[in-house]
């Protein structure tokens, strides 16, 4: 199952595929040199589907948990002051997204959308430090009834150049359904209340919509 943000460019990448390796065929004399292209080719086709696919999770929906937003390893756990729309210190979690993982945006709790807002702006590698506020990015509050209100931020990287964010201010979102996409990039900041009990530890590898990030 593909995402349906990866249409267009699967669309392309499949069309592309077909023209190369008819064009190998067709060019290419030498037998060895012939199936390398090929396999090149080939390859460059699994890649774009598999970076496009939207595997089916089933979400224990639970209000006392945050769950993964996304898929990757957990890079930064710690104390930070959230100056856009808390203004305050806050619990960051950040998941880096390299590009073999699935990049489907996940709402981490049930509630209502109190704000969201989209940035342009460089593409810095996901892992460097001003990434969070000077990358392209999309900042998105949700507030539940239990952790009141949580805000995630996906954040393009070197590689990407779209971020998809589908919450919009006044929706009821509901915890693992989808909430966008990165096409080609790279990490979810996630900005949780001070004395929030965190349930991963760094360098852990989190699923979307599985992965118990923090619970009461």
């Amino acid at each position: 199952m593909f995402h349906k943000e990866g249409g267009k460019i699967i669309l392309i990448a499949t069309t592309l595929t077909v023209v190369f390796l008819l064009l190998a065929d067709h060019f290419i004399t030498l037998f060895w040199l012939k199936k390398t292209v090929e396999l090149l080719i080939l390859a460059f086709l699994i890649l774009i589907l598999q970076f496009f696919r939207n595997p089916k999770r089933d979400v224990s929906i639970n209000d006392n948990h945050v769950i993964a937003p996304v898929d990757g390893k957990v890079v930064v756990i710690e104390e930070v002051f959230e100056s856009e729309y808390f203004k305050d210190k806050r619990l960051q979690v950040s998941i880096f997204m390299s590009p073999i993982n699935v990049h489907v945006t996940r709402y981490p709790v049930n509630g209502k959308i109190n704000f969201s807002k989209y940035h342009p702006g460089k593409y810095l590698v996901a892992w460097h430090p001003k990434a969070s506020t000077e990358n392209e990015r999309t900042t998105v509050v949700v507030e539940n009834r239990i952790f009141g209100e949580i805000l995630y931020r996906q954040i393009a990287g070197a590689l990407a150049r779209r971020i998809v964010n589908y919450a919009e201010e006044g929706m009821q979102v509901v915890q693992g359904t989808d909430a966008g996409f990165i096409k080609f990039g790279s990490r979810v900041d996630l900005f949780l209340p001070l004395g929030t009990k965190i349930d991963v530890e760094l360098n852990q590898k989190a699923i979307g919509g599985k992965t118990i990030i923090a619970s009461k």
